[in-house]
């Protein structure tokens, strides 16, 4: 029996949408398709001001908002569809969150080929943005593991894309203005345990931190540094230096042996709490938290065993943990520079710990070679990821300046998590974007797919 097209959006309620960061929420009439023929009725049904395809809701800034229009809610799709243990390969919706592979998956000896730090996003979204992790230096973004996708276009046309076309290389980080993807073929990683073989140690400064990775960086398939960035002197860009592997069978202990892939997530901690005063997450309480965390790390701890949530996932385990930042919410804002711009990384880092920003949430990582997207974030260098109270004072202009200093470096931000950058920023930090706006003025002319950060950027 064919299922009932959603109605019209006259019909549809509007809804408060934001961001993970909780920075600019917008209102819309939100669409909840049950399959391939109502996400094209919805498209259908998106009115003037257009629609954008919206998972879970964990992009930090306004990606998938779309105010006075519509937002097409994709978690109802969220059927695997196929499995091939053999080969590894998985077709499965769009809606379909990594949480949900891991728990299929795993017992079966394959994981994700690339999680970001929430596995609460869906496979639609970590195309859309293509999403990358602590294995970017070795396994690249999430799209190079992708064997093909479907994608609804706005003309009701359902495409099947593969790798090394123009579409693919637009929808690849193309943020969801080419289209709604309902479907896609992934190619997955193989494993032994449920476990990482984690080693930990303790870097001075900021010098010392590049100096390990780039001597080190080789021998692991995931690294990631979090770093202090309220310290300054000496101790500018001290660091806590995590990195490891999926743990072989025979490293496990007896006890695990007997279940060696099962998925553990782990207990969830108390919800943070809907109210949070104001100014809790001072530049004191984040320094007095970034000196505790700092001083219990190993020194040098080497072969520790973890579950996957405790390496991947630290903050899953609390449920709503963007509310710590209070009513104001927080900025997240991540850039990556090239290999030979350090010495921007370092001016950035000083600049970050003497306007003394309260970021307790601060990772650099190494990317390795980026993959052809034409607005994928990933690039040759090193990337930094911080979180800043939206409240602070001056916060805006302080950003655009560090935008002044990565856009002279040829570097750039990620749009996933961007809720402020500025148009001709943006133009200076993805040089395919002429590109990605010619197919898309072709393919999608009466801009049917659109969003809240495309009308900010002009996309």
């Amino acid at each position: 029996m064919p299922s009932t097209p959603p109605t019209p959006e006259a019909d549809n309620p509007t809804e408060p949408v934001t961001g993970w960061g909780r920075t600019a929420p917008s209102v819309a009439r939100v669409l909840r398709p049950r399959s391939y023929e109502e996400a094209a009725a919805a498209v259908r049904a998106c009115g003037t001001r257009g629609g954008i395809a919206r998972g879970l809701g964990r992009a930090y800034g306004d990606a998938a908002q779309n105010a006075g229009g519509s937002v097409l809610d994709m978690t109802a799709l969220a059927r695997i569809r196929s499995i091939d243990a053999d080969a590894g390969l998985v077709v499965c919706d769009a809606g379909v969150s990594l949480h949900h592979l891991m728990e299929v998956l795993l017992p079966l000896g394959w994981f994700v080929p690339v999680t970001p730090g929430t596995r609460y996003v869906t496979v639609g979204g970590a195309i859309g943005a293509d999403i990358h992790g602590k294995n970017h230096h070795v396994s690249g973004s999430f799209s190079r593991h992708v064997r093909a996708f479907d994608l609804l276009t706005a003309d009701g046309t359902i495409r099947t894309v593969v790798p090394g076309t123009d579409l693919f290389d637009a929808t690849t980080g193309g943020m969801g203005l080419t289209g709604v993807i309902l479907s896609a073929t992934v190619q997955l990683l193989p494993v032994e345990t449920s476990l990482m073989s984690v080693d930990t140690e303790r870097a001075a400064d900021l010098d010392d931190l590049m100096a390990r990775l780039t001597a080190n960086d080789h021998g692991y398939r995931y690294s990631v540094a979090w770093i202090d960035l309220l310290a300054r002197g000496a101790a500018t860009g001290r660091a806590v230096l995590t990195r490891g592997d999926h743990a072989p069978y025979d490293a496990l202990p007896r006890r695990a042996r007997r279940d060696p892939l099962a998925f553990r997530p782990g207990g969830r901690l108390p919800a943070a709490p809907a109210f949070v005063p104001e100014g809790l997450l001072s530049r004191a309480t984040v320094g007095l938290f970034n000196e505790l965390w700092y001083r219990k790390a190993p020194r040098h701890r080497t072969g520790e065993l973890q579950r996957l949530s405790a390496f991947f996932h630290p903050l899953d385990g609390v449920p709503h943990w963007n509310r710590v930042y209070g009513r104001g919410g927080f900025v997240q804002y991540q850039f990556v520079v090239g290999y030979g711009r350090e010495d921007t990384l370092r001016r950035i880092v000083a600049r970050i710990a003497r306007r003394g920003c309260p970021s307790f949430l601060a990772v650099l990582k190494r990317f390795g070679e980026g993959d052809p997207g034409w607005l994928s974030f990933p690039m040759p260098g090193w990337t930094l990821a911080l979180d800043i109270p939206a409240g602070l004072t001056g916060l805006g202009a302080f950003l655009d300046e560090l935008d002044e200093e990565v856009a002279g470096a040829g570097g750039r931000v990620y749009l996933a998590k961007d809720s402020r950058l500025r148009p001709d920023a943006l133009r200076a930090m993805y040089p395919r974007l002429p590109d990605f706006l010619a197919l898309r003025a072709e393919l999608d002319p009466r801009s049917v797919f659109t969003s809240d950060l495309a009308r900010r950027l002009g996309l």
